[in-house]
């Protein structure tokens, strides 16, 4: 087994010095803070362990992908958990209850990411504001650790903005202990300041830190993820939740100033364009391609590779030449996510937490085991994903799947299709890549080829009524899935937690994968042309729809899942009609990242949420049994999974204790306010 290089896990081991605290306006500790700060910044040790403190606000409930106990973002319509794990079930998070009227796990969820994420702020700015060099400090140790503090402050105001929507934003000197309560409480800064204020650190960030970390600390931010969190931030603000909506009008701060925008500004998405252009010329990163393998069989962990449909370009050329002859479409991207790879063996990896996500309790791994089977894989059956997701996903010829002409009744022998074993629905067969690596089907085969006991390798797992992993006929308990659809991302194929290993799974926090859909869809949003500086200031880029630009940036993505472009399915050229294009983009992104905590987010910053989650959520006919296994595939409605939508919940609420503590900070809109 490979050694494990986490940043995390080398600082956190460190960081025993400070606890965090929930309340970031404590004038006492920081009183008592100021009594250390010079021996404290003189020793190396307590340094990085000041550092280890603000890097660990980036665990906890700020975790992006992991268990629903921390991460509730990560499910929204493509997503589904049964377990109560968090005190708050599906259909309550659906239903928006989760206000601050609750207490217990429920309010934990709601105020812990507020307090955590201020807890590091105010460390790394008081790093910032006392780090220099020294007898134990070299310049450049000094100047990197500089760099990476002014990251951590950018980034965790990064996930407050994109949660909490416009919020307050701290004196980058800190706060005046001796300042009165008046002037300690601070209003939320509009939108667009968030945005140019995380901007900025992150351009602080990018003239600090290194283009290039070793292996060891391959996890700590580079210039790159700076340059991409700055990239992601200009996104979200040209987006149409706030650039130039109306409906925000409500959403003021203390003096009744509007803190989104309700004026269009083209410009915003061409300065995103330019951001994305940034990461891409550094010329650093590459979407990571797994061999096409030859030797392998129609099961187990690797399987040989399933080639796509003969193309007369892709077919002859290798990936690095704009084909996909040398590649596996499979395992290039269940590799991303499962553990095959560490942070430094992934070129596609711009910022990752490593493997070290609260010691995998409410991690990445913690939401592969609610994934995995109970009875062979050792798992708890009760994390799945909807109708919807599972028909996003194309056939292998790129073109959409369609419930009405699709293929119907089972699969006679194992390999009779692709991915497909013996009595399986032929909805499954003939889908793309990225459809067998995510989707837990009916009847999907569970290799976990590191199990003891031979009867827990290549098996099957069937959600019919009464089976082992499915609705049980007399049963009290969460493990089944109610969508009858079960999801295989994250899940190495190698792994069993009933008699065998389990594998440490990389955070992908942010992938270049996404810089380039990015990259796309700033550019298909704009109508003239900008002249746009690049983040050094080292040349001018002329940014406008470049349709050739967007197809160079979207093909990769495509060729690594085995697929043929946009405008090459035989359904004309979305690439000519913007509002065509767009609807391709978003459904690339639905698939690309699914239990990425990113259609969330996604589904709100388009304005789709009110539509996308409003309706029915559909799934298998989980009450049909195996004998009668035809009409399980009935699209249902799941009742007990339902959702709604209403406005609040475009952003999260503050805590009344939040409330009470700053007079002058505002309720996020249709949320109830401390009174």
């Amino acid at each position: 087994m490979k050694k494990k290089h986490t940043l995390l896990s080398i600082l956190i081991c460190l960081g025993t010095l400070f606890t965090a605290c929930s309340d970031y306006l404590n004038v006492e500790r920081y009183f008592n803070d100021r009594q250390d700060l010079d021996r404290i910044f003189n020793s190396r040790d307590y340094t990085e362990e000041w550092l280890a403190n603000a890097y660990y606000q980036l665990l906890s409930f700020n975790l992006e992908v992991g268990h629903v106990r921390f991460t509730l973002t990560n499910y929204s319509d493509d997503m589904i958990f049964t377990e109560d794990g968090a005190g708050l079930s599906f259909s309550n998070y659906k239903f928006g209850e989760y206000g601050p009227q609750y207490s217990g796990n429920v309010g934990a969820l709601i105020s812990r990411p507020w307090d955590q994420s201020y807890e590091g702020i105010r460390q790394a700015s008081i790093f910032i504001q006392n780090v220099h060099p020294g007898p134990e400090i070299t310049e450049e140790m000094y100047l990197d650790l500089k760099g990476q503090a002014y990251y951590i402050r950018g980034y965790l105001y990064w996930l407050l903005l994109r949660k909490y929507g416009p919020i307050p934003i701290l004196p980058d000197e800190g706060l005046n202990y001796e300042s009165s309560y008046s002037e300690l409480a601070l209003p939320r800064n509009t939108y667009d300041e968030c945005v140019e204020y995380i901007s900025e650190q992150m351009l602080l960030a990018a003239e600090l830190l290194e283009t290039d970390r070793s292996t060891r600390d391959a996890s700590r931010p580079t210039k790159g993820a700076a340059l991409a969190v700055r990239a992601k931030a200009y996104l979200y603000g040209a987006s149409p939740l706030m650039n130039g909506n109306a409906e925000m009008a409500d959403f003021v701060d203390d003096k009744g100033n509007q803190l989104i925008s309700a004026q269009y500004d083209e410009e915003k998405w061409a300065k995103a364009a330019a951001a994305s252009l940034d990461v891409i010329k550094l010329n650093k990163y590459e979407l990571y391609t797994a061999p096409k393998r030859l030797n392998g069989g129609l099961w187990g962990a690797y399987p040989h590779t399933i080639e796509p449909p003969y193309h007369p370009v892709y077919s002859e050329k290798t990936f690095k030449e704009g084909g996909w002859s040398d590649i596996d479409p499979l395992d290039s991207y269940r590799a991303l996510f499962n553990g095959d790879l560490y942070v430094s063996e992934n070129p596609e990896l711009i910022f990752s937490r490593g493997d070290n996500q609260l010691n995998d309790e409410y991690g990445i791994q913690s939401m592969t085991r609610h994934q995995m089977p109970v009875n062979k894989g050792g798992g708890w059956n009760c994390h799945g994903i909807t109708g919807k997701q599972a028909d996003a996903y194309a056939m292998v010829d790129g073109k959409p799947f369609d419930r009405n002409t699709s293929l119907k009744g089972f699969t006679e022998y194992d390999g009779q299709y692709p991915f497909l074993r013996k009595d399986v629905w032929l909805e499954y067969a003939n889908r793309e890549p990225r459809f067998y690596a995510s989707v837990a089907f009916n009847g999907a085969n569970w290799s976990n080829t590191s199990a003891r006991d031979a009867q827990n390798r290549d098996f099957q797992t069937f959600y019919y009524y009464g089976e082992d992993e499915g609705r049980k006929i007399v049963s009290t308990d969460d493990q089944w899935i109610p969508t009858g659809i079960g999801m295989m991302k994250f899940v190495n194929p190698k792994e069993s937690y009933r008699d065998g290993t389990v594998y440490p799974k990389v955070d992908p926090a942010i992938r270049y994968a996404d810089i380039l859909l990015m990259y796309a869809e700033a550019l298909n949003e704009l109508t003239g042309s900008y002249q746009i500086a690049s983040w050094d200031n080292s040349e001018t880029y002329s940014i406008s729809r470049d349709v050739e630009a967007m197809k160079a940036s979207v093909l990769p993505v495509r060729l690594r899942a085995g697929l043929v472009n946009f405008n090459e399915i035989g359904m004309g050229d979305p690439y000519s009609n913007p509002d065509e294009f767009r609807k391709h983009l978003k459904r690339e992104r639905q698939i690309e990242f699914l239990g990425e905590n990113q259609r969330y987010y996604d589904l709100r910053r388009w304005k789709d949420a009110p539509e996308e989650e409003s309706q029915m959520i559909y799934g298998c006919n989980t009450t049909v049994p195996r004998e009668y296994r035809e009409y399980f595939y009935e699209q249902v409605v799941v009742s007990s999974v339902q959702t709604s939508w209403s406005m609040r919940k475009y952003f999260w609420p503050v805590s009344y204790n939040e409330l009470r503590r700053n007079a002058r900070l505002t309720q996020a809109p249709g949320w109830p306010s401390f009174d």
